[in-house]
């Protein structure tokens, strides 16, 4: 978005807010930004890592559930095996 601002407009932006506000609040104005741009930073950034470990706590559960579901699958098939070798026997 500020790709679009010229120069020459953020000097009238800067003009506009010395003439409403004076020199003497500027900087009281910009602290109150940076401190306000901080927190939504923090914020987005805690916001970012909950998600993060959300995901990860999912994929590990998955893993696991992944692997459960192999051994399973695996004994299932051995005793299947198991089943139709001694069928083929009698036969």
């Amino acid at each position: 978005m500020l790709l679009f601002i010229s120069g020459a407009e953020i000097l009238f932006i800067f003009f506009v807010i010395l003439l409403v506000f004076g020199a003497d609040k500027i900087p009281s104005i910009a602290r109150g930004l940076a401190k306000g741009m901080t927190q939504i930073r923090q914020a987005t950034d805690e916001i970012k890592s909950e998600i993060q470990k959300s995901v990860d706590d999912v994929d590990d559960s998955q893993g696991k559930l992944g692997q459960n579901l192999t051994k399973e699958v695996k004994d299932i098939k051995k005793d299947f095996d198991d089943l139709t070798d001694s069928i083929k026997r009698k036969f």
